[in-house]
């Protein structure tokens, strides 16, 4: 009996362990079954890889100035006595722009002009009376040179008289007044600034390689923080004879017109030189670029038989190296790797490798017109 009972435990022990390896080998099968199936089509976004005119340019910054533009000084202190203008009054050249006080410098100019009247009345004289030998030559020469010497005189007080009257040099806009009648200004005092804003400049530096690319009456293309989005078109109007040897650029000039003053002196421009004439270039999106330690690459999209058990064509990821050029609003040449027509992904990289089996989506970001494949496994319409 105890031999039975013992066998029947070991038969029942021998069931349970063949279930559990079965089961297992059941598993295991599935899981084999799972990892040696075929992967389903990574949803991607694509581009068309197109050919178009691309304009080289070289970006540069700066500030903008006033092609004419100072601030408004004397040179000789005084009290003020008369103000002829106001803030922000646009003014002609020539125009009476403040007065100081004058009234010492009038009389010693009119003590002039009545000596200098003398001095002539006398001169005029000697020239009859040495012509008939009544005086000698040094006396007539005497008179000749007390004449000149207020001569002088009249047109040294007339000089400071000018110098207590300030005008406009130009004409322009004025800035912010800083003084009002009464004040007593020390030479040198600021009165105002003045600004021809009709025609702006910017400085720029450019690195001494590219010197060789900047002509005179270069195109520049100037864009101000203050309003992004709007351009205005500049021309290269002079290009420094000298290399900073400290930095190694050059300093170039371009000068634009502001006809309806929208573009202010001090403003932080962003340029961009047209180098040369456009020429044809590949371009793609700059997002469909990837980068690896081996270089830059993107994966093309295109469409492969399919396997005999399946119909039709499927559409598979190529990675692929390229290298590139100049990037410029969203948009990359490619220098080398690419033709145009071809399909580049732009979005969904990391779901790929090279030969993976993908099905394009629409991308919002593509303009309506542009092509996608179509087919079994295309594009969703």
């Amino acid at each position: 009996m105890p031999g039975r009972r013992m066998l029947a435990m070991l038969g029942v022990v021998l069931v349970v362990v063949s279930m559990l390896a079965g089961y297992k080998a059941f598993w295991i099968n599935q899981q084999l079954a799972r990892l040696n199936a075929p992967k389903p089509p990574a949803s991607v976004s694509v581009a068309p890889v197109v050919t178009q005119l691309w304009q080289r340019q070289l970006p540069a910054a700066g500030s903008l100035k006033a092609l004419k533009g100072i601030d408004l000084s004397i040179e000789v202190p005084g009290v003020v006595t008369q103000v002829h203008f106001e803030s922000g009054q646009a003014v002609t050249a020539g125009q009476s722009l403040l007065q100081l006080e004058n009234q010492m410098e009038t009389a010693q100019r009119d003590i002039a002009l009545a000596n200098r009247s003398l001095a002539r009345q006398n001169f005029e004289r000697g020239q009859m009376l040495v012509d008939s030998q009544a005086i000698s030559k040094g006396e007539f020469d005497r008179l000749s040179s007390e004449f000149n010497r207020h001569n002088a005189l009249v047109k040294q007080y007339t000089a400071a008289l000018e110098k207590k009257h300030i005008t406009a040099p130009f004409s322009g806009t004025i800035g912010i007044r800083q003084v009002n009648i009464g004040d007593y200004l020390q030479s040198t005092a600021v009165i105002a600034s003045l600004q021809d804003t009709s025609s702006l400049y910017v400085d720029f530096h450019v690195p001494e390689q590219a010197v060789q690319f900047i002509e005179i009456g270069q195109s520049v293309q100037v864009e101000v923080s203050a309003r992004p989005g709007q351009h205005t078109l500049g021309l290269v109007s002079a290009i420094n004879p000298i290399v900073d040897d400290s930095t190694r650029n050059v300093r170039v000039r371009a000068t634009l017109p502001n006809p309806h003053n929208r573009l202010l002196p001090g403003m932080f421009a962003s340029l961009q030189v047209q180098l040369a004439q456009p020429t044809p270039q590949v371009v793609v999106p700059e997002e469909s670029i990837s980068y690896s330690p081996a270089g830059q690459y993107v994966y093309v999209v295109s469409p492969h038989e399919a396997a005999p058990e399946t119909a039709g064509t499927v559409l598979t990821a190529e990675q692929r190296p390229v290298e590139t050029g100049e990037r410029r609003n969203g948009q990359v040449i490619i220098t080398r790797g690419l033709a145009p027509g071809e399909q580049v992904v732009t979005a969904g990289q990391l779901k790929l490798k090279h030969g993976a089996p993908v099905i394009v989506s629409a991308d919002r970001n593509l303009s309506p017109h542009a092509p996608l494949f179509s087919g079994d496994n295309g594009a969703a319409p």
